[in-house]
């Protein structure tokens, strides 16, 4: 009796394993499951390859959002010709699963031709389902398993459409069993969070219209809560209720965007956008109400479209100055400890692991530096596309999905670890 109940318990441990390493690898929305570009299953190399091995590749069609991964399953939004698509291919074959088209006829604003008809929005899964943002601004739950299409929503009856000037580009999370998304115009909208399995509206909060960024999840002295950079301020709102919390004016300007996502860090929301700089803004709840401090300010560096990740006790990120420079800036005052060379690119996808930043510039370069403050120390450069990777990238125990213009690519790191 004593032996079998071992053996029980011993295999009890062995799946919950298997399930924790799985669930860890998954990588379920914009910038992973907890949208800080933080990869948890990666364990870097002791010595990075000199190249990587391309596993699969398949043509999926245009647009920016993020790759998604879960149970051994990678799921793709894009477009071809006038339909929005949605793939599913095997993990380690590239074999399409299943695949989903939806007619999404766009007409590109002035000055977005480079940038296409989208999907401009990453994709986001939980409990089972696909929820995709289409570039008019359409939400769509479907099943992860068979592509079957559970439902939509749009507020196009509220507002006329439900998309900003060039296209939604905002990215959905999920809260428990709400997903929660902006809809809208540049002149007016709502933030709204659905019922996931039915898509019924569970509260809504504001009338500003969307950005291009997209929201956060987080706790803030014991308070969880949506923080989200609309077309006129940085907000924090109740992520159960709705209820309004605080909020930080920061408008869209003329073309000084509202697009970057912020990161949060130990307490602090690290804000920056086109032409001004990176801001650290603390909100905190002082006797029963919110207070906003604006703790420090600085314009040496300042973000565009690339959304800047936390690695350790420092942010990484792309400043659009001197046409693109990678730098490293201290959190808690707001110093720059070190830029990159000048000419870098035009945006850049990170992604944060213990030791290192994975940058992914536009070129088709995949950067691998060093997460140190010291100096910038690049360890290894892969030429993974190219060009027109504005994707963000999805990293595996061992290789890199890469989206690129039109494909989608598996690379490999296994059998070149030391």
């Amino acid at each position: 009796m004593q032996t079998r109940l071992t053996v029980a318990v011993v295999i009890l441990v062995a799946l919950c394993a298997s399930r924790e390493t799985q669930a860890n690898d998954d990588w379920t929305g914009w910038l992973g499951p907890n949208r800080n570009g933080w990869v948890s299953s990666f364990q870097p190399p002791a010595k990075w390859p000199a190249t990587l091995t391309k596993v699969w590749e398949v043509k999926v069609g245009t647009g920016y959002g993020s790759p998604l991964v879960a149970d051994g399953r990678v799921y793709q939004h894009a477009r071809q010709t006038d339909n929005e698509v949605v793939w599913c291919f095997d993990l380690k074959s590239g074999e399409v699963k299943w695949r989903k088209s939806l007619a999404v006829p766009f007409k590109v604003a002035g000055g977005g031709d480079y940038h296409g008809k989208g999907p401009k929005s990453s994709p986001v899964m939980a409990d089972g389902r696909v929820f995709t943002m289409s570039i008019t601004g359409k939400l769509s739950a479907w099943s992860a398993e068979s592509g079957e299409l559970h439902w939509q929503r749009d507020y196009d009856s509220r507002f006329g459409k439900s998309h900003p000037n060039w296209g939604a580009s905002t990215s959905p999370i999920v809260d428990g069993d709400r997903v929660i998304v902006h809809f809208g115009t540049d002149e007016q909208g709502v933030l709204v969070a659905l019922n996931a399995a039915s898509g019924e509206e569970v509260w809504s909060h504001g009338k500003d219209g969307p950005s291009y960024s997209s929201p956060l999840l987080v706790e803030i002295q014991g308070v969880p809560q949506i923080v989200e950079w609309n077309h006129r301020a940085l907000v924090g709102v109740d992520s159960g209720s709705g209820k309004f919390l605080w909020e930080y004016p920061f408008p869209h300007i003329g073309s000084d965007q509202n697009m970057p996502t912020p990161a949060y860090h130990n307490g602090r929301i690290l804000l920056g956008g086109e032409n001004r700089g990176v801001h650290s803004i603390r909100p905190t709840l002082q006797a029963g109400n919110w207070k906003v401090e604006r703790e420090w300010s600085q314009k040496s560096v300042a973000l565009d479209m690339s959304s800047a990740v936390i690695n350790g006790k420092f942010l990484f990120g792309f400043s659009h100055y001197d046409r693109g420079r990678l730098f490293c800036l201290d959190p808690k005052t707001g110093e720059v400890r070190w830029e990159g060379t000048p000419r870098t690119g035009r945006n850049v996808m990170f992604l944060s692991m213990p030791g290192f930043v994975a940058a992914l510039i536009d070129n088709g370069d995949l950067q691998i530096i060093k997460a140190t403050a010291d100096r910038f120390d690049k360890v290894a450069s892969y030429r993974v596309a190219d060009g027109r990777t504005w994707a963000p990238p999805v990293l595996l125990p061992d290789g890199v999905l890469v989206k690129d213009h039109e494909t989608l690519t598996l690379w490999s790191l296994t059998g070149s670890r030391q």
